[in-house]
């Protein structure tokens, strides 16, 4: 696990997102997280000397199954977590290939149109990252 001087655990993920394979309009990714039971980006720690988008896609890839490229970097999230500071940094990604599988960490995944990926969000700066991602996608 990768911590700055001060003791900020650093992690990072993406938004990820994808046009339909059904009716071409955009979705995006949201993952189940059962030992928390929220929905969620995907996300996580980074590894000590890991470069934050690499750790980014690479958390994607684990959590979803699928492989991404990476966009416009999105706001940084700031929080505190079982008593520690956190940040993570932030990518729009797009899913480019793969497949899901559960796993003990991530159990389901939804691909859902932004206002309802927007409202199954568990966290408020999440949704705020909903907003971020069409704003670098100049969509509405």
């Amino acid at each position: 696990m990768s911590t700055s001087g001060d003791g900020t655990v650093q992690a990072a993920g993406c938004v990820l997102w994808r046009r339909s394979p059904v009716h071409g309009e955009l979705e995006l990714c949201l993952v189940h997280r059962p030992k928390y039971d929220d929905w969620s980006h995907p996300k996580g720690k980074l590894r000590p000397d890991e470069e934050p988008l690499a750790g980014a896609l690479r958390e994607v890839e684990e959590e979803t199954g699928h492989v991404a490229a990476p966009g416009a970097a999105l706001p940084t999230v700031r929080y505190v977590t079982d008593g520690r500071p956190k940040q993570v940094r932030y990518w729009a990604a797009e899913a480019v290939s793969g497949s899901f599988l559960p796993s003990d960490e991530v159990d389901r995944i939804l691909w859902l149109a932004p206002g309802p990926a927007r409202a199954r969000l568990t966290r408020p700066h999440d949704r705020d990252l909903v907003d971020a991602l069409l704003d670098a996608l100049r969509l509405d």
